[in-house]
């Protein structure tokens, strides 16, 4: 799959702080990535429509069973009402079985930074994970 482009949903104003949040999941195993797919998008329609969303985005990696998010939200705050909302809360619940890793990062951004790349998300995704765990190491 495609990384699908950045969803504007509420334009935050230039000089607005906005919270980011970009994240890595992994699946055990390839038979876990059609549903952790299906649910990957029911999950991003409902950013989309949650409140305090400025802006989401996709990419699915299917063959290396990994998936990451990239979003943008007014503060905190937000992203935890998003995360405890169904069906966020019950999907998380039940797809941590097939997690064989995940790692989420948190920083602040200008509004008129966004949409914030991929490459930054990942540089910020991989300098929080261990020497160790990074990928193409070890």
């Amino acid at each position: 799959m495609p990384t699908l482009p950045w969803i504007p949903v509420r334009t935050p104003g230039s000089g607005t702080e906005v919270t980011v949040m970009a994240s890595r999941l992994e699946v055990r195993s390839l038979r876990h990535v059609p549903g952790f797919l299906l649910a990957s998008l029911s999950l991003l329609r409902q950013a989309r429509r949650s409140d305090g969303a400025h802006g989401v985005t996709l990419k699915a990696q299917l063959l290396g069973r990994t998936f990451w998010t990239l979003s943008a939200w007014r503060d905190e705050k937000a992203i935890r009402a998003y995360a405890a909302a169904e069906p966020h809360r019950s999907t998380m619940r039940a797809k941590r079985a097939v997690m064989r890793d995940s790692t989420f990062v948190f920083w602040q951004a200008k509004g008129a930074d966004l949409p914030v790349t991929w490459e930054e998300a990942r540089r910020r995704i991989a300098e929080s994970r261990s020497p160790g765990e990074r990928p193409g190491r070890g």
